[in-house]
């Protein structure tokens, strides 16, 4: 009697179903058995007794086979800001399995806040064939937009990007978005408010930071904007410079609930009461923030819609369908007990 080996228990497992034994056993000829595995031009009931059969007799389509028949990898490139920023990291999970949801898997990078980072990740997720790429943009100003949005679908989160090339765009009210917060806490009688964002003078163009001026100057509020990173620590350290300084402001308005989280670590380190002392804002509503000690008041994007809208628009991109390509996010403001009338220093 011959004795099995691991080799060959080995060789057995790696050996697969070829499509001509799927359509043999279908009665169909291969070419029509790869149609109802892709979904095209075959009726439902043929694409599920073709599912059938290929799951019977263990066969699995090549990823690189099927990628050079279609044309396509299944990939989707999501780039994000920085996943320092608990809010964006709660938009990668939800992109992702909403990508996952339609049979597509997201490939997702960090640009750490690094505007030449972000360029380079994104050269080479077209570079790595996905399908589409949705970004929530560093710099939207970069020329790079122009030259990927010529060779793939992109989709944008949050600001428009640079010469119009992107396929779609899911771009948020930021000035409405800055004027409910700068008029909630005028309303409260903040006049010295210092505005803490993750922009760099290397991207100084960002809407929402030029809505700043603008509104403040409009509503009659005197306004720092201070760059801040978004991580705990580096968060922190700016918040304890800024809370320091020789003119207190009465209020903290955070471009990111994470930063925001910083200042409330600073104020403790420093013993001042929130919102006796300070008040304090945030901008995008993380669900940490109403476990806060106190709450915090921010300004609401909707997360949920926004994956909707996003992974809708970059699969009719991928698949040439027509969709409403801009979709625009407003605002809610959420006050809590974070913010309270301003207080002399």
């Amino acid at each position: 009697m011959g004795l099995c080996t691991v080799g060959d228990v080995a060789q057995q497992q790696r050996k697969r179903a070829t499509i001509r034994e799927v359509a043999k056993a279908t009665g169909l000829s291969p070419a029509a058995v790869s149609y109802a595995l892709r979904g095209i031009q075959t009726s439902e009931e043929t694409q599920q007794r073709v599912r059938e059969a290929a799951a019977e007799l263990g066969y699995e389509a090549h990823p690189i086979a099927r990628a050079l028949a279609s044309g396509r990898t299944g990939m989707v490139g999501l780039l994000c800001g920085s996943l320092e920023d608990l809010w964006q990291q709660s938009l990668a999970v939800g992109i992702g399995r909403a990508l996952f949801a339609r049979d597509r898997f997201a490939i997702i990078l960090d640009a750490a806040g690094d505007p030449e980072r972000e360029v380079m990740l994104a050269r080479q997720l077209r570079d790595q064939r996905v399908d589409g790429l949705i970004v929530q943009p560093v710099d939207p100003a970069a020329e790079v937009w122009t030259e990927l949005g010529e060779s793939l679908p992109i989709v944008s989160i949050g600001d428009s990007l640079h010469g119009g090339h992107a396929y779609g765009e899911v771009v948020f009210d930021n000035r409405a978005g800055v004027t409910l917060a700068l008029e909630h806490l005028h309303r409260l009688g903040h006049r010295r408010v210092a505005v803490l964002t993750p922009t760099r003078a290397s991207t100084p163009d960002r809407p929402a930071d030029v809505h700043v001026h603008a509104e403040a100057e409009r509503i009659g509020i005197e306004v720092d904007v201070v760059t801040s990173p978004q991580a705990l620590p580096g968060a922190t350290e700016t918040a304890l410079a800024v809370l320091t300084g020789a003119a207190r402001p009465t209020a903290l308005f955070c471009f990111s609930d994470s930063i925001a989280y910083g200042v409330y670590a600073a104020t403790r380190e420093l013993g001042l009461d929130v919102p006796d002392d300070v008040s304090v804002i945030g901008f995008d509503d993380h669900p940490m923030s109403a476990l806060l000690t106190p709450p915090l008041t921010s300004v609401d994007w909707d997360i949920d819609g926004i994956v909707h809208s996003a992974v809708r628009v970059i699969v009719g991109g991928i698949d040439g369908k027509p969709r409403r390509r801009r979709v625009v996010c407003e605002p809610s403001l959420l006050p809590r007990e974070s913010t309270g009338p301003a207080q002399p220093c």
